[in-house]
């Protein structure tokens, strides 16, 4: 704490001597200060709010910022302070301790396990509590309808033969270059590492030439301004100005459009859990916080934004589990 009476030797001097009660209620404040800071943000106790920390997949971030105002209304004294940045971010944060819950669109590695048991001498607990369809999306007007695995890679790989709409017998409209636009995430996405790994195979790359965005929004609103693009990005992103393809698992295959159906059915071949992750197993306000999102009340909150819950309910109860 900053004390003026120390500030400089002059400002001591023409200052009167302190009192037995001034020394007494320096020393009470200090030790509140104290208290106060050694506090675990995830324990508050009386007048002061609980506060979790809830960070990673940016493809989540709406979701989780969706979370945490429901859960405010249910359990005002308790505070989820919510950003993005990617799983990567999300799990490094895991692994120096410094957040309470790490969001992850992908399974954490083994190699980050065995770094956070290092770092924090905790073993990371993992939560999947939703799922996601990963969507390709094309421009709205582009006649596209879809897409097998195998020539998404074709698209995508770095040995991939397909550059040009009229590969795939596609013109687009109002003279719309012929060149394929890709639009991918950065690598330290959790989305990149999914569809590189579904889509490539885990020691296939992506051709160089993409553009690399931060977000799930930002992959959405690029291609809904540019009728020759292309991308990937959770399927709770959709906007009527883009399209989302459907996807078969090989030439002769139906193809599946990204829905809670086709993902629950396992027919959509391009989907994936979303992770939470604590470490040790959670308590406290952190336990009661994951529970709820568990609960059908949090999974309701899944299904208003686009995603998987891992159960669905009907008015009568459960009805049918995800995957």
């Amino acid at each position: 704490m900053f004390c003026p009476r120390t500030r400089s030797f002059t400002a001591y001097c023409f200052l009167p001597l302190p009192t037995i009660d001034s020394i007494s209620c320096c020393v009470t404040v200090a030790m509140l200060f104290f208290f106060s800071c050694a506090r675990p943000s995830n324990q508050g106790t009386g007048d002061h709010k609980a506060v979790i920390q809830n960070t990673g997949s940016d493809t989540m971030v709406n979701l989780a910022q969706a979370w945490a105002e429901a859960y405010a209304e249910i359990e005002p004294t308790v505070s989820v302070e919510v950003s993005g940045g990617g799983s990567g971010t999300g799990i490094a944060a895991l692994i120096s301790g410094t957040v309470d819950i790490a969001n992850c669109s992908r399974k954490i590695e083994p190699q980050e396990l065995e770094k956070a048991r290092q770092n924090t001498g905790k073993e990371p607990v993992e939560f999947i509590v939703a799922y996601d369809a990963l969507a390709v999306y094309v421009h709205k007007d582009n006649p596209l309808e879809q897409l097998t695995i195998e020539q998404l890679a074709d698209i995508y790989g770095e040995h991939g033969r397909i550059t040009r709409w009229s590969q795939l017998s596609v013109t687009l409209p109002k003279g719309g270059k012929d060149k394929i636009i890709l639009v991918s995430r950065q690598s330290n996405s959790g989305t990149y590492h999914y569809f590189r790994e579904a889509v490539l195979g885990r020691k296939g790359d992506f051709r160089l030439g993409t553009l690399d965005l931060h977000g799930s929004k930002d992959v959405v609103e690029l291609i809904s301004r540019t009728p020759g693009a292309i991308g990937y990005s959770g399927m709770g992103y959709a906007t009527p100005n883009v399209k989302m393809l459907k996807i078969a698992k090989r030439a002769g295959d139906p193809a599946y459009a990204p829905t809670i159906e086709n993902t629950i059915s396992q027919q959509y071949p391009i989907a994936r859990p979303l992770f939470m992750y604590t470490l040790g197993p959670p308590t406290g306000a952190v336990k009661q916080y994951i529970d709820w999102i568990l609960s059908p009340q949090g999974q309701k909150v899944v299904v208003e934004n686009g995603f998987v819950p891992l159960v669905l309910y009907s008015e009568g109860g459960q009805t049918e589990t995800s995957r």
